[in-house]
């Protein structure tokens, strides 16, 4: 077994000062649907081809600390045989592996879903390990409706996970604990804290049971933000100041670090709210016991893509719009992002 302080050192790698974690997890599905979005064939050569130019863009591990992979990516390599997961260690980006199977309906709970894939997970994680990945995640999705989430949701989704976090932790993996209250409906900010107040609280109760080591894993939360479909929407210094209340009410001081999903925001948006909240986070009279990072995925990769398009010689643009936005994100981790980079970023492109 990997001593805890082994695990709380990978932990603390994972959100080191001015960087963050790309989320290329994607299931097949999900990757498929974006490629055929953008023209992309959807096949197995053009996932690998794709992410072979995320892996290998030159400069990724200057603000990206750890890689989430799915499975069919774990085991994939490059055009000359490496492996995706060499490829990421020798440019000190961690590699990690996404466990979980999904949201599925829950039982008895017209619109609410609990995330799947406990069953066999133990053989899997330690299979992974073995491919190695020094990090695990899992998803849990909470949705806000008329008098949803329910109690048997919030708890079903926070069991789930924390029987997942102890799992990784036994295996001697560095699990990242992911609850995220979906930003779809009409709810106000107000809601979006209290479900997220909630469903924290009831996660952190179920890890504790559990006897998971918080020193040793890395919570991934969403922002508090009104609903997409709200007309009533918030600037970026609002919604750090609501995400940072709430989460200093509810997550321990022992938690190494927050990195922060995106949930669908534009990649500048992102960028704008993390950076408000670092800088929220560094001046404000209760200062926040853990690093704010990001672990981002459309964030990061939708401008690389768009720009892609699976043709070969569009993948050095690509690589560059990718590297572009996670620095902007790691400008964003210190406090130091403006919107003057995405301008100066666009005249590089020019040229």
């Amino acid at each position: 077994m990997i001593p805890e302080e082994t695990l709380a050192a990978t932990a603390q790698a994972l959100v080191a000062c001015g960087k963050g974690l790309l989320a290329m997890d994607e299931s097949t599905p999900t990757c498929n649907e974006r490629f055929a979005a953008t023209g992309i064939p959807q096949t197995e050569s053009a996932r690998r081809a794709w992410r072979e130019l995320l892996v290998t863009a030159p400069g990724l591990g200057t603000s990206v600390s750890g890689a989430i992979l799915f499975d069919e990516t774990i085991r994939q390599s490059d055009r000359h045989g490496n492996r995706f997961v060499d490829l990421l260690t020798a440019v000190g980006v961690i590699p990690g592996i996404k466990v979980d199977l999904g949201a599925k309906e829950l039982a008895l709970h017209p619109g609410e879903k609990v995330t799947e894939g406990l069953d066999g997970l133990r053989g899997r994680l330690h299979e992974y390990g073995l491919m190695g990945a020094r990090f695990a995640k899992w998803r849990a999705v909470i949705g806000i409706g008329d008098n949803l989430p329910g109690p048997a949701c919030i708890d079903a989704n926070a069991q789930a996970l924390a029987r997942y976090a102890a799992l990784c932790q036994e295996v001697g993996l560095v699990p990242i604990v992911e609850p995220e209250v979906l930003m779809e409906g009409r709810h106000t900010m107000q809601r979006c804290s209290e479900v997220t107040h909630a469903v924290l609280r009831a996660v952190f109760d179920a890890l504790d049971v559990q006897g998971v080591v918080l020193e040793a894993m890395v919570l991934k939360a969403n922002m508090v933000l009104p609903g997409l479909d709200c007309p009533e929407q918030a600037p970026a210094d609002v919604v750090a100041r609501a995400t940072l209340a709430g989460l200093r009410r509810t997550v321990p001081a022992a938690v190494v670090g927050i990195a922060f999903l995106s949930g669908g925001q534009s990649a500048e948006l992102a960028s704008a709210r993390l950076n408000a909240m670092n800088v929220e986070h560094e001046t404000s009279a209760g200062r926040s016991p853990w690093p704010l990072v990001f672990s981002f995925g459309r964030a990061l990769q939708q401008p690389a893509l768009q720009i892609w398009r699976g043709q070969e010689e569009n993948v050095l643009a690509a690589q560059h719009a990718l590297i572009h936005r996670a620095n902007c994100n790691g400008a964003a981790v210190r406090g130091s992002y403006t919107p003057s980079m995405e301008h100066e970023s666009a005249l590089r492109l020019a040229s």
